[in-house]
């Protein structure tokens, strides 16, 4: 009955995400690559019938280094919704 615990659906989704294989994404200064980098993830968000919300949560989850902090200082300064707070 593990399935019926609280949170178990998103760390279901969460593996079903990994079992892709994405790539870490690591920021930088190559738009090609980054680029590259949505274009895979969205074929696995696609292929996975995920909602917005969702793809926001596992994107975020893959990224790493620069790009990670730069997250996580957007969503500091973002209410509800993603309004970006001035």
């Amino acid at each position: 009955a593990r399935v019926n615990e609280p949170g178990r659906e998103d760390e279901n989704r969460l593996e079903r995400f990994m079992r892709h294989k994405p790539s870490l994404f690591t920021g930088g200064y190559a738009p090609d690559g980054a680029i590259k980098w949505i274009e895979e993830v969205v074929i696995i968000f696609d292929a996975m019938g995920c909602s917005e919300v969702n793809k926001t949560t596992l994107g975020t989850y893959v990224l790493r280094e620069k790009v990670n902090h730069w997250w996580k200082n957007a969503k500091l300064r973002m209410g509800a919704g993603g309004v970006i707070i001035t």
